[in-house]
């Protein structure tokens, strides 16, 4: 690695690294339909990109319920409970890993000087449910997490910090490194001057995320030059 500065990796989790065949939609629209009585609280607008948090907060405004802090506990504790049974009943073909990220992860995971952890919307508990179906969880040794900011520049921010005590540098002494696949998670990254490694795995192509001002971005991680850009990029 030669000089390589300490680098921060934070991977989203949806459309990036997994596929989860809709099951954290239908999860969600379960716990509204069981609190609320409205399946369709969700079904206008979409949640790519969107923290659990924000979806909640905007799917009750939309409902006409006050979203306060209790209301948006409630529907997350519900929506986890469903997220269980959703993930499990989802077929194989359906819920998957992305071409290139076990790999990538994995490649790394191997080198020194660089901390690979989770920058998702996720709650933790919820990432730990989508990823443990696929066996990649213990992968990710920190992270921010949806639970820890309902803003996502924030919570890649948290992710950040974290990711550079683990590698015990300052975190302005770090490259930090955000690979995801919508353009909130470009906004994300450059909201806290890191690099962003765009996919076209989600809802958006390799050119609408440059667009959108990623720094890179490829089809899939076994595209030419994604893992150079992870590892080694600027």
């Amino acid at each position: 690695m030669g000089g390589m500065r300490p680098t921060v990796l934070l991977f989203d989790i949806d459309g990036t690294l997994v596929t989860t065949g809709g099951a954290g939609r239908r999860a969600i629209s379960r716990s509204f339909e069981k609190l609320h009585g409205r399946l369709d609280a969700c079904d206008s607008f979409s949640l790519s990109g969107m923290t659990d948090r924000a979806i909640v907060r905007k799917a009750l405004g939309i409902i006409g319920v006050e979203a306060t802090p209790e209301a948006i506990d409630a529907v997350i504790d519900g929506y986890l409970s469903f997220l269980n049974e959703e993930v499990k009943r989802t077929e194989d073909r359906l819920y998957f890993v992305h071409a290139g990220m076990r790999e990538a992860v994995a490649e790394a995971r191997s080198r020194s000087g660089i901390a690979v952890g989770l920058g998702t919307g996720n709650v933790r508990e919820g990432a730990r449910v989508k990823l443990e179906r696929v066996g990649i969880y213990e992968q990710f040794a920190f992270g921010g997490f949806g639970c820890d900011h309902e803003d996502r520049v924030e919570l890649i921010r948290h992710g950040a910090r974290c990711g550079a005590q683990l590698l015990d540098a300052p975190l302005e002494k770090c490259r930090v490194v955000v690979i995801g696949d919508t353009p909130k998670d470009v906004f994300a990254a450059k909201g806290i001057g890191a690099i962003c490694i765009g996919v076209g795995t989600g809802n958006f192509t390799p050119q609408a995320l440059i667009e959108a001002g990623a720094d890179f971005a490829f089809p899939d991680f076994t595209s030419q030059g994604a893992l150079d850009a992870l590892l080694q990029g600027r």
